[in-house]
């Protein structure tokens, strides 16, 4: 029996199978959560799974989980992630996950999601902000965060990221150099994900899921600011697919029982 998590976020779409093998994959969303959706279905039966058998149930959640019309049951992100995070972190621990479109702050406890909140109010505290600020300054995400560990912070302070984004013109045009400016654009992300998480209960536990849990750097500021020691995961990024995937097992289970 296969089970299969699928996690179509707004930026990237995250699948994860548990079974006979185990694997696991991401590839971009693009325009069209529908296609996406076909492609996933295609690169898992060349892996062997085919969604249309028996032996194979399917979980989809994110941004995009209605697209995937032959997911055999939806489930919210936050329940997901809650389940995921839980499992890969290996106990209770409060989950941040910084998406493309939003940010969310998870609290488990006793094994399940016990508080939660979600920021998908303006993109400037989220992974999106940032990818825009990248392509501002022709670097990637990648370079932008080695930019920034090298430079001292540019205050950005404004909610809004039009406004947010005029202040970094407003840099390119004095002058500044590129390190400070990289600087204060990942500074300002991970201030707007302090403030979130900071208005829950999120104790010593903390680990950051999403696009940017592969950033080192990003890791080390935010949980500075959080005063924590924020773990970021090898599978951080996969955390809703993953807990999709045990979520189907567990559920398909009972109902064998």
């Amino acid at each position: 029996m296969y089970y299969v998590g699928i996690d179509i976020g707004s930026t990237a779409s995250k699948v994860y199978t548990l079974g006979e093998k185990e694997f696991y994959f991401v590839q971009p969303t693009g325009w069209s959560s529908k296609e996406t959706a076909r492609k996933i279905q295609e690169k898992l039966k060349e892996n062997g799974v085919d969604v249309g058998a028996e032996d194979v149930f399917v979980i989809a959640t994110g941004y995009g989980r209605v697209s995937v019309d032959y997911a055999d049951k939806t489930i919210t992100e936050i329940t997901c992630h809650g389940r995921g995070g839980r499992e890969l972190f290996g106990g209770d621990c409060s989950v941040i996950d910084v998406g493309g479109q939003d940010t969310k702050v998870i609290v488990v406890e006793n094994g399940a999601v016990s508080d939660f909140l979600m920021n998908d109010k303006c993109s400037a505290g989220t992974g999106k902000f940032l990818e825009i600020m990248a392509n501002r300054m022709g670097v990637t995400l990648e370079e932008l965060f080695l930019l920034a560990e090298e430079g001292t912070i540019l205050p950005i302070s404004s909610l809004c990221t039009v406004f947010a984004e005029s202040e970094v013109i407003s840099y390119i045009g004095e002058g500044q150099p590129r390190e400070n400016i990289a600087a204060g654009i990942v500074d300002s992300v991970a201030n707007k994900v302090a403030q979130l998480a900071q208005k829950k209960r999120i104790g010593s536990q903390v680990i950051l899921t999403g696009g940017l849990s592969f950033s080192p750097y990003f890791t080390r500021i935010l949980g500075e600011k959080l005063q924590v020691s924020l773990v970021a995961l090898e599978k951080g990024r996969y955390a809703g697919a993953y807990g999709a995937a045990l979520l189907g097992r567990e559920r398909n289970m009972k109902k064998r029982a």
